[in-house]
């Protein structure tokens, strides 16, 4: 009788991370090609089972047991007062690799200028609970409603306040409302079922994956280069170098030359390179990084 193959099942952000999530999965070594249609994208690990689902949902579905391993926002397990296992921090979005913000936001012209003028007033939010729990703390009691959508655009029009997701504020500026608090900073998690962290197997396979995932974000805006210099002039080119990055250094075939290679910030490139060249090495091949594992 042919042993059935384990599995580890898998929920991924629908929506706004979608897309990054898969460019990240690919830089980790892990395929998975999704379509518009359908919650159930293929994988190139036969031992993942993957649906995606709303980054909003994710922790209930993983607490519940629904997935063995999800991504989410810290935001969201919050928000649904989730009991799961954090494994790691995945700081990236859809914009870039940074932390997002909830913050409390007002009308340009708004006399209010601190949570507590918000007293007796109204805000509209996605993150109920959270701002609930963010104004006991302030011990200010004011009304929060659930936003359906379109919270910018009711501040000062139906409620006095909203707190609302940013990663820049350019959206918040554009509709003419200033930022009074941050409420929460969150970043994205990879987070798992307890009962399924606790099997061997696959706590393990959990693992392999968090491992692959943060060195493939270790690895963004980071490249390789490689150079051949003569020995005598190693030491004019080490001193090119960032003192913290500590080059490999090997012998060439060739008699009084070495090989050096190492990992440096592409944005530092432009200058570094140029400076390399005049140092005296030669040869010099930039290439890309997928994965950084420290």
């Amino acid at each position: 009788m042919e042993k059935k193959m384990k599995k580890l099942r898998l929920g991924l952000p629908k929506g706004s991370l979608q897309q990054s999530t898969m460019e990240l999965f690919l830089k980790a070594g892990i395929k998975v090609s999704d379509s518009e249609r359908s919650y159930f994208p293929s994988c190139d690990d036969s031992e993942l089972e993957i649906m995606l689902v709303r980054s909003q949902e994710m922790p209930i579905y993983v607490e519940r047991g629904v997935f063995d391993l999800g991504i989410t926002g810290y935001d969201w397990i919050l928000e649904n007062g989730a009991s799961v296992k954090e494994v790691c921090d995945l700081v990236y979005g859809k914009r870039g690799c940074k932390p997002v913000k909830w913050v409390l936001a007002v009308p340009e012209n708004s006399p209010i200028k601190s949570v507590k003028d918000l007293k007796g007033k109204c805000i509209a939010t996605e993150v109920v609970s959270i701002v609930k729990n963010y104004l006991k703390k302030k011990k200010v009691k004011a009304e929060v409603e659930f936003s359906w959508g379109a919270t910018e655009a009711k501040a000062g029009y139906l409620v006095d306040a909203i707190v609302e997701l940013t990663e820049t504020g350019s959206s918040l500026r554009a509709n003419k409302l200033k930022i009074i608090d941050v409420v929460l900073t969150s970043t994205t998690k990879l987070i798992a079922n307890k009962k399924s962290y606790s099997d061997p197997w696959k706590r393990k396979k959990i693992e392999n994956i968090a491992i692959l995932l943060k060195g493939a974000l270790a690895a963004q805006g980071m490249v390789g280069i490689k150079m051949n210099i003569r020995e005598s002039s190693l030491n004019k080119v080490m001193k090119v170098l960032p003192s913290l990055r500590k080059p490999t250094v090997s012998q060439l075939a060739v008699k009084g030359w070495v090989a050096l290679e190492v990992i440096l910030k592409e944005e530092s490139l432009k200058r570094i390179i140029p400076e390399l060249k005049r140092a005296g090495a030669e040869g010099i091949i930039e290439y890309p990084l997928n994965k950084l594992i420290y």
